[in-house]
């Protein structure tokens, strides 16, 4: 349920309800619109009548239900308005949301060494990226397949870190291992694997890092969005929501089924970013270009590229990177449809 605040009601009057709303054992988070203030309840409210609510002050405008099971989550939640993660990085803070440019994230699958991560780090800076993405924990199908080199290469992405101001966005396996991830992580990211790891959503959402939710591979939206609602309800509001392919039946060309349509049934459902992954999407990196120009044009939020130096040798996921040279000249391809849809980000004005 929600209460909606008319245009300039005083901020004692919204704490005033907000502490009787409490007393009613209810959970009131204050939402603060571009225009208006949205009290969101929650809690047990399928006794509450709404009128009742709306008498107990005259400075709200409506109360309404939130129908869908995701309340957080919910866009009626927020009334319409969509929300923004804002990541601070080396750089500077990055907002990643409907209404800002796109944010671009690049780097390999696993970071395999140090003079490998710095210097892809380096390179997909240049190109326009603002995160660099690269796994110290990997999950994978297979116990004899590369795992990562775990805590070893978390000091490798502080390197990187430092040597290209970039923002890090790395995966949390283990909640054991969340509190040394997030001395380095800007955004902490629960993989596909784990999306319904229940308990790893709660202890997520109660640190204070943003986080990157990725579809599960046979996830419905729904159990996508419910399992967003776990580490909101947490305490965490800043999560972003990462499109990474799902399994259907044809695996013989592409890696997953890329489903882009979630970005139309998502900004209908959610105020929460979006972002689409096309490398784990496709699985070839071939394919990756087209469906991250598309992304763009169907208005995602972000993006993420596998970028690897050397894709052959690569310990993971090689058929599915670019090398830095072609992640250069697809950043440029995608900058033309990002400006025509104004979701590309302008360059900095140099000073005389």
């Amino acid at each position: 349920m929600i209460v909606v605040m008319k245009v300039g009601s005083p901020a004692e009057e919204i704490e005033r309800i907000s502490q009787e709303f409490a007393d009613w054992g209810l959970s009131p988070e204050k939402i603060v619109g571009k225009h208006k203030v949205v009290i969101g309840l929650v809690g047990e409210t399928a006794s509450l009548d709404p009128l009742q609510i709306q008498e107990t002050s005259p400075w709200i405008e409506t109360v309404l239900r939130v129908e869908q099971p995701f309340k957080r989550a919910s866009l009626e939640y927020r009334h319409g308005e969509y929300s923004e993660v804002i990541v601070n990085t080396p750089d500077g803070p990055v907002s990643v949301g409907k209404h800002h440019p796109v944010a671009v994230v690049a780097g390999p699958c696993s970071v395999e060494n140090e003079e490998m991560i710095v210097e892809t780090a380096k390179r997909v800076k240049a190109a326009g990226a603002k995160f660099l993405r690269g796994g110290a924990y990997k999950p994978r199908t297979s116990p004899y397949a590369f795992q990562g080199h775990g805590e070893s290469a978390l000091e490798l992405l502080a390197a990187a870190r430092e040597a290209s101001g970039l923002g890090i966005i790395t995966e949390v396996m283990d909640a054991a291992d969340l509190d040394k991830i997030g001395a380095v992580a800007d955004v902490i990211q629960v993989g596909a694997r784990n999306m319904q790891n229940f308990a790893l959503l709660k202890k997520v959402g109660a640190q204070d890092k943003p986080v990157l939710l990725k579809r599960g591979m046979s996830a419905t939206i729904d159990e996508w969005l419910m399992a967003a609602e776990y580490v909101l309800a947490a305490g965490n509001p800043q999560v972003i929501l990462c499109e990474r392919g799902i399994r259907t039946f044809d695996g013989k060309y592409t890696r997953n089924t890329l489903d882009l349509s979630v970005l139309p049934v998502l900004r209908s459902l959610t105020h929460l970013p979006i972002m689409i992954d096309p490398s784990h999407g496709t699985g070839k990196s071939d394919y990756v270009p087209s469906m991250a120009a598309a992304a763009i044009a169907a208005d995602t939020d972000s993006l993420m590229i596998e970028v690897h130096p050397n894709p052959a040798k690569a310990l993971s996921d090689g058929a599915q990177s670019l090398t830095p040279d072609k992640f250069d000249r697809v950043m440029r391809d995608l900058s033309i449809i990002g400006k025509t849809v104004n979701r590309w980000p302008q360059p900095q004005a140099v000073l005389a």
